[in-house]
């Protein structure tokens, strides 16, 4: 850069030549100026400040300043301009001085220095010229002008982002969590810069130092919370704060630890559903930890339903016919009822919906009666039973037991637990060769003092004992030998839970519990000490290995449909009961797609409701063969809802009348001829919306959900008919019922002086058939007036129960001499068709006209005619209208209105025993039998008269009673006989 020199200096400078000529008017020079120029402007200013000055000298100029010399002033010395060169440059060179040469530069409009920080370009003086009109002008060299244009603090910071998220780990404290930055548009270092940054948010646990990175400043908690909201906002060099501050969201998450998430602890099952995913959301979190492998174990824990998972709770002597055992089963332990009652003393657990389950504490006891067991032990035979048993005392306790009823004191098979060991004991009967012979067989099981439910089944083929303990064999480890027993002509006891012993014979130093016995002296020994349930012996024939799966098999579990791109990749395996699974894998994406197909199913149609707990245990195995993560179990429950319980509903005529006859003839009299057997469920619907609004339903708070009834189908398992009132008298009287018809379905009869039990699983329609063939038979009906029954069926051993249907039948006595037999052939029908109307039969029409009108077979009228029989009657007679009066008086309290007209217009003798009926006949049904006999009015006005003409002789009612009702008492006409 030139010096700047003072224009005295400049003229000093030329002054040797104005010394030594005179100024002339010719312009000879060049105007000079510095060659290189700096200036400073401010933006939104127009004045530049210049270093050096802008100034051009010209040697034409006059010497204004020479001492000695004359000036003359010329006009060829004068600058006359400044031009400046260069592309739209926003400054123009104005002359300040045309004498001295000086100008300024200045800018045309306000400069910006965001846009343009510096210009260069570059400008040349030019003189005034020679003469007037300045012709000859001379212009100076170009020289370049920088021009810097300086910054005013005009912009505020903003930041670059409109939010900032980031997220942490709880517990850890962090050198830096994210970075905010904010720009400035001013264009100078000291404007532009951001200098400062501040958190606005009071009391955070987080601070921003000067470059925007944020840190905690402590270890954060996710219980304490989820998510920080942070203001922050900055400030430039020149103090300007941000225009608009800038929100920060922080998530705080929690520790991260291996575990299967998106898991529902809370399944609700609804029965009758299929299957249930259980797991459609779940995946595993592994934390990024590399693995090369993964396995789960679910497991479904069942062990408090029933025995050990939800299983049909039929008898165990249907489920063996269910399953395809063959016949000759035996139950030791079936449910107490009026032809099984030895159980009826036995505690039981009535907390598994109807399983029948029994308690054996240690002092109970039971003896099966004699002659149910024909156990030969030379045939083949199974002993089979579910048993659920602690750890109990060194004592033997016995299951099942069978021993001398006196004296000797012998088992002759047994089957007991003994430290933990289940052991067979089998004493051969004498034979020729009294050689030793297998007689205990033990095995070693961790099944039988685990407090867990277990089937055990025993195949007993002499020598050979198989067993099978659920569903899975087991040899014995150890077999002992010995005598075959002495010949012998003692009864032996069957007991179960203990073992009956003689207090004649051997003592025993087991505990024992006295019991009063019938003809003998003796007590139990060897008590068994937990639950025994389904105990059966079949003899003749071995269970097979179906049977046995099918009993153990449980109707819910587990179960998985593998998708086809995932099949290969992963392997599952379920143990028996299908309670357990597990599965293996290396590829955690396909791992979790199997598990998101584990499925509940309960195949039962009404399943035992409540909680069933889920446990899933993982292994994670890394690269070096060891579990490198640690997950922890993950548990849940199946909550399996109450299914929707049905109503069983028997329904039929319950109140006809027979003939003696009918009673005593072969066939005997139907008691359910048009039995129907309905089961309904309830439901709640909610009803239509639009339909509410359109009813008005909203305004009307009276309002509730629809009922609605539905009819379903299932199987029954019992029906019972007992006798209501005094029992059958086997030497007259019997419930029967076509045998070869129960056997063909499946069923099973029993009977006893209450009634009759059929038994087996069927279907409802079947049940009806059968019950159709019931009949009942008396021999002697002379003094039988009625009899009364009453039917149960039920489903699931008593779970379901369906109402008491009662029947009533009456017995008709009648005596006809022979030619007026076909006039006794038509008798009214005395019939109580019964609706149930709370049942939902859905269209079944139970009853209707045509089905109350049952027309008994034709009567066979008995007719003896003997002087010496007809005295007999007499007698008869009196003691039967005695009989007769005492049941009015007693129907009558009850409430109960009958009619009974009979035929007798040509007998002077009639005798009818029978009750007073209510006749609830339509009118339609006393048009019909009007129609079918034309003399029955005619008969009813002869019986009308001669009843009033017996009672005006006894003194009895007035007439106008006897017309004003449809009730009359039949009595006897003994006016024309003589005593």
């Amino acid at each position: 850069m030139l010096p700047m020199l003072t224009p005295a200096q400049s003229c000093n400078k030329n002054l040797h030549y104005a010394s030594h000529q005179t100024l002339s008017s010719i312009n000879k020079h060049k105007p000079w100026i510095e060659t290189t120029y700096h200036g400073i402007i401010t933006e939104n200013d127009d004045k530049v400040l210049l270093d050096p000055p802008l100034i051009a000298l010209d040697k034409d100029a006059p010497l204004r300043y020479a001492e000695s010399f004359e000036v003359t002033l010329t006009k060829e010395g004068e600058i006359c301009g400044f031009r400046i060169h260069g592309q739209n440059v926003p400054f123009e060179a104005v002359v300040l001085d045309k004498s001295t040469g000086e100008g300024v530069i200045q800018a045309k409009d306000k400069l910006d220095c965001e846009l343009q920080k510096e210009h260069t370009f570059t400008i040349q003086a030019y003189d005034c010229g020679e003469g007037p009109d300045g012709a000859n002008m001379k212009k100076s060299h170009k020289a370049t002008v920088h021009i810097q244009v300086n910054d005013i603090n005009e912009y505020s910071p903003v930041f670059k982002e409109k939010s900032y998220k980031a997220t942490v780990i709880e517990g850890k404290k962090y050198g830096s969590i994210l970075k905010v930055e904010a720009v400035d548009a001013d264009c100078s270092f000291q404007f532009s810069q951001i200098c400062n940054y501040e958190i606005v948010t009071p009391d955070v646990p987080f601070t921003i130092d000067k470059d925007g990175y944020i840190k905690n400043t402590e270890k954060l908690s996710y219980g304490k919370e989820h998510m920080y909201k942070l203001t922050v906002t900055a400030y430039d060099c020149g103090k300007n704060r941000a225009s608009e501050d800038v929100l920060v969201k922080i998530s705080v998450k929690p520790t991260c630890k291996p575990s299967w998430q998106g898991f529902n602890k809370r399944i609700e099952y609804e029965p009758g559903t299929g299957s249930l995913a259980l797991f459609p959301s779940m995946h595993l979190e592994t934390c990024d930890e590399p693995n090369t492998s993964i396995r789960a174990n679910i497991e479904l824990e069942t062990n408090h339903i029933g025995k050990g998972c939800d299983r049909d709770t039929y008898s165990e002597k249907s489920l063996h016919k269910l399953c395809g055992a063959s016949s000759g089963t035996v139950e030791l332990l079936p449910a107490p009822s009026s032809s099984a009652n030895w159980t009826i003393g036995l505690p039981t657990d009535n907390g598994h919906d109807s399983d029948q389950v029994f308690e054996f504490n240690g002092t109970q006891a039971v003896k099966v009666p004699d002659g149910l067991v024909s156990t030969s032990l030379k045939e083949p035979f199974t002993i089979s039973v579910w048993m659920r048993h602690g750890s109990g005392a060194h004592e033997k306790e016995t299951i099942l037991c069978n021993s001398d009823k006196t004296e000797m004191n012998r088992h002759h098979y047994s089957l007991y637990i003994h430290n933990c060991r289940l052991i067979l004991l089998l004493r051969q009967d004498p034979s020729e060769a009294e050689n030793y012979k297998p007689a205990e067989f033990h095995w070693k099981l961790d099944q039988v003092c685990d407090k867990e439910w277990h089937h055990y089944v025993l195949n007993v083929e002499f020598p050979t004992v198989s067993l099978f303990v659920d569903g899975t064999t087991f040899e014995p480890f150890l077999v002992t030998e010995d005598y075959p027993l002495h010949a012998s002509k003692i009864d032996t006891q069957l007991t179960i839970g203990a073992c009956w012993q003689d207090n004649s014979g051997h003592e025993n130093d087991t505990e024992t519990v006295s019991e009063p016995t019938s003809g003998g002296n003796g007590h139990m020994a060897q008590f068994f000490r937990g639950n025994l349930a389904g105990l059966i012996i079949r003899s003749g024939k071995l269970e097979n290995k179906k049977v046995i799966d099918c009993l153990y098999t449980c109707k819910e579990g587990l179960d998985v449909q593998l998708p086809e791109e995932v099949a290969s990749a992963v392997k599952v395996e379920f143990n028996p009961s299908q309670s357990s699974l597990t599965v293996e894998g290396d590829d955690i994406d396909a791992f979790d797609k199997v598990m998101q197909h584990i499925s509940y199913l309960n195949s039962r149609q009404f399943p035992t409701p409540g909680i069933r707990h889920l446990r899933i245990s993982t292994t994670v195995k890394c690269f070096n063969e060891e579990s490198c993560v640690a997950v922890a179990d993950a548990e849940g429950y199946v909550m399996v809802l109450q299914p929707e319980e049905p109503k069983i509903s028997l329904s039929g005529i319950d109140h006809f009348a027979r003939s003696a006859a009918e009673f005593e003839s072969q066939e005997g009299v139907t008691l359910f001829p048009e039995l129907r057997i309905v089961s309904t469920i309830t439901r709640e619907v909610e009803a239509d919306a639009e339909s509410e609004a359109a009813e008005g339903a909203d305004d009307d708070p009276t309002v509730q959900e629809t009922v609605v009834s539905e009819e379903i189908m299932h199987n029954l398992d019992m029906c019972e008919v007992t006798v209501v009132g005094d029992e059958l008298d086997g030497e007259h009287e019997s419930l029967e019922v076509d045998m070869s018809q129960l056997q063909q379905r499946g069923l099973e009869m029993s009977s006893s002086n209450l009634g009759l039990v059929i038994t087996g699983v069927n279907t409802m329609a079947n049940y009806e058939q059968v019950l159709h063939l019931i009949h009942y038979k008396n021999w002697h009906t002379e003094a039988l007036f009625d009899r009364k029954f009453k039917l149960v069926c039920s489903e699931l051993s008593g779970r379901y129960i369906s109402n008491d249907f009662k029947v009533e039948v009456n017995v008709i006595h009648t005596a006809n001499p022979m030619e007026h037999a076909n006039n006794a052939m038509v008798q009214p029908n005395f019939i109580n068709p019964v609706h149930h109307a709370s049942v939902d039969l859905s269209g079944h029409n139970l009853v209707n006209a045509h089905q109350a009108s049952v027309v008994p077979s034709a009567a066979t009228i008995v007719i003896v005619v003997c002087v010496s029989f007809l005295v007999f009657m007499i007698i008869l007679g009196v003691f039967r209208i005695r009989a007769a009066h005492q049941r009015t008086v007693r129907d009558q309290e009850n409430g109960k209105e009958n009619e009974m007209d009979w035929d007798d217009s040509a007998l002077t003798i009639t005798v009818n025993p029978m009750e007073t009926y209510e006749d609830q006949h339509s009118s339609e049904e006393e048009e019909e039998e009007e129609e079918e006999s034309e003399d029955g009015e005619e008969e009813d006005d002869i019986t009308s008269a001669e009843s009033e003409s017996s009672e005006d002789e006894e003194g009895g009612e007035p007439e106008d009673q006897q017309g004003a009702s449809r009730q009359q008492q039949l009595e006897w006409d003994d006016s024309t006989l003589t005593y």
